[in-house]
């Protein structure tokens, strides 16, 4: 437990934790229920920040903000968006796509009225084959791979969909000389337990605008068409060009039997990735990081959610309308100007909670079992990560070292066990302050314009640092970055 720090108000002392010097309960804006909250096992966050003019013009822009819940398909300027994690060095860091559980909407596979249905008997969902769900003049190009699953994109005159494709355990032909050679790794087998706590949490955020759309789910069965293996054998080389000494991690569809099953979750095209998107107006970085801010809130409110692994390869950009010109006057906010949606992706990582019903147990990634995720230092994430775990170990705003985090530890936070299951809605904060700075990075417009930006921002930016100096307070949850003022 942190040492507690004494200050001195009026010549009497007060005793106060270093989490609670640190993390502002912020004021929350007019006319917004405050909710009393419950108890939770984890950091104090309870200082007091004094309203500020610049600050206070975002919380006026913010709280008026409402999202569209339905999303049309629409085309990047670049052509049709494509959805690619990035690359990680552990299995957890690849990127993860997410499952909503909501009612069915059309999907891009033709349905004939006579066609015989048959059903999984262990998991209740229809069993098709690769030609129902890849038709004739279908197009299908894999697009990504993920800690589960394969990333497929199919287009035809219905629409677009995503299918996320997991290898259910099933009989699957022996490697042959060649694919051993090549380091081919196969992907283990997976049932629907393995994605349960994603497809719950799913459920929870069907309706929260800025989420991705569920389809539906079924099971494929059998062998893989010619355009199942062509596309991945493109995709394959393409990796492989891009980093000669990556892994393959799926089998080749050409070793699928009669027995082969997959478990396919079908999504709505969420857009083009955050990582694949170029930023080339002051407007397209604010309404990206304010979307992704208010989304993130939302679900803070409904499910008491923490994303923890929101990366760029994990929010996807969307054209929603046309862009609209900036008014003359100038002001800390140009918010609601580009035209462009934000979809958030990928609850592998997650936690959340049902809070009107309490039968359901929280569900949430244990990090604890994955210690690489935390010690390696391939992509800029991984000290989002670190930085998660010293806040759980120190209850304070820290970054302990790579070999700080290679052993589990038993106790942390007043000699409790280090647990992932309580409530910490810092980490929110920790990921839109690594997206706010992704974006300023990857900004490729007018360099005024990104002066002007990092001048009108710099006090917001402050807030957000993980890093910044004892003096300078913190949010302590995305719902105060939103209602800030």
């Amino acid at each position: 437990m942190p040492r507690p720090a004494t200050t001195r108000k009026y010549g009497k002392p007060i005793k106060r934790t270093r989490a609670e010097e640190l993390f502002a309960a912020l004021p929350k804006s007019p006319g917004k229920k405050v909710e009393q909250p419950q108890p939770q096992p984890e950091p104090k966050t309870g200082l007091e920040v004094a309203p500020e003019e610049k600050i206070q013009q975002l919380a006026e822009k913010l709280f008026s903000v409402t999202l569209e819940g339905e999303r049309p398909v629409l085309e990047d300027k670049k052509g049709p968006s494509t959805l690619r994690p990035t690359a990680s060095p552990t299995r957890a860091l690849r990127s993860r796509e997410v499952l909503h559980v909501t009612p069915r909407q059309p999907t891009t596979r033709s349905e004939s009225p006579g066609q015989e249905e048959k059903i999984d008997a262990s998991q209740g969902l229809r069993i098709l084959t690769w030609d129902d769900v890849c038709s004739s003049g279908d197009r299908i190009e894999k697009i990504a791979e993920a800690s589960y699953a394969e990333v497929y994109r199919i287009t035809n005159e219905r629409g677009t969909s995503i299918i996320k494709v997991i290898r259910l355990d099933s009989p699957i032909k022996a490697q042959t000389k060649a694919q051993e050679k090549s380091g081919l790794v196969d992907e283990e087998p997976h049932s629907e337990d393995d994605l349960r706590g994603e497809l719950k949490i799913s459920e929870w955020l069907a309706d929260v605008p800025g989420f991705v759309v569920y389809k539906e789910r079924y099971v494929v069965r059998g062998r893989a068409p010619k355009a199942l293996l062509e596309t991945h054998q493109v995709f394959h080389r393409k990796m492989k060009r891009k980093d000669p000494d990556r892994l393959q991690f799926y089998p080749s569809p050409s070793r699928y039997l009669d027995d082969t099953r997959f478990l396919v979750v079908e999504l709505g095209d969420a857009g083009v990735a955050l990582e694949d998107f170029e930023l080339s107006t002051v407007s397209q970085v604010w309404d990206i990081f304010l979307h992704t801010a208010v989304a993130l809130a939302r679900a803070e409110d409904l499910v008491r959610f923490e994303h923890r692994d929101l990366h760029e390869g994990n929010l996807c950009i969307w054209q929603a309308r046309p862009p609209k010109p900036k008014p003359e006057e100038e002001g800390l906010c140009q918010f609601g100007y580009s035209g462009l949606e934000i979809t958030i992706l990928d609850y592998g990582l997650s936690r959340a909670e049902n809070v009107e019903n309490t039968e359901i147990s929280v569900v949430a990634y244990d990090f604890e079992k994955e210690l690489g995720i935390f010690t390696s230092t391939h992509a800029p994430q991984c000290r989002v990560y670190r930085q998660m775990r010293s806040f759980l170990l120190k209850g304070d705003r820290v970054h302990l070292a790579p070999k700080s985090h290679s052993t589990p530890y038993d106790t942390a936070i007043d000699g409790h066990p280090i647990s992932w299951e309580p409530h910490y809605p810092y980490t929110n904060v920790l990921w839109l302050a690594y997206i706010f700075q992704y974006l300023m990075s990857h900004f490729k417009g007018d360099g005024k314009e990104l002066g002007l930006l990092k001048h009108t921002t710099k006090e917001l930016l402050s807030h957000l640092d993980p890093e910044a100096p004892r003096q300078i307070l913190s949010f302590p949850s995305a719902v105060d970055v939103k209602q800030v003022g």
